[in-house]
């Protein structure tokens, strides 16, 4: 179904992030990435070496999402995994090289999809759209933790 002007709001962020993500995608292919890779890149970027666990919580993905991703990743030669020495159940995953390598040239992808999304937005719409998108994710992760 198309949003119309009544949607409900949940409905056209919804319909946004299938279409954001779909853009990043096709700008992400050349680089062997996808979209959903990125944010584990960013975490492991400025988080170090994760447990499979953290980078769950960080990308917002259930566990099941996050093993497949991650076997593709190390697959691809973007991650590896090493034991963690504090215990040794746990693996703890890090970038390659090669995944260092493709995050600056991600982030410029992603960039330009944002940029095309807001054009003709003032400085001060991307400031309320931000603000309302933290409120909104707010009340969603408020209702996960009560269902908890």
């Amino acid at each position: 179904m198309l949003p119309t002007p009544s949607s409900p709001p949940a409905s056209l962020v919804n319909t946004a992030a299938r279409v954001l993500a779909r853009l990043n995608d096709r700008r992400l292919r050349p680089l062997g990435l996808s979209f959903g890779q990125v944010p584990v890149l960013a975490a492991l970027a400025t988080g170090g070496p994760l447990p499979q666990k953290e980078l769950v919580r960080l990308a917002r993905i259930e566990q099941p999402s996050m093993a497949q991703l991650l076997a593709r990743m190390e697959r691809d030669g973007l991650v590896e995994r090493a034991p963690d020495p504090d215990d040794r159940r746990v693996s703890l995953i890090s970038l390659t090289d090669a995944g260092m390598a493709k995050l600056p040239q991600a982030r410029s992808a992603l960039l330009d999809t944002n940029n095309r999304a807001l054009d003709g937005f003032s400085a001060q719409e991307i400031e309320t759209l931000q603000s309302l998108l933290r409120r909104f994710l707010a009340n969603l992760d408020q209702e996960l933790a009560d269902q908890k």
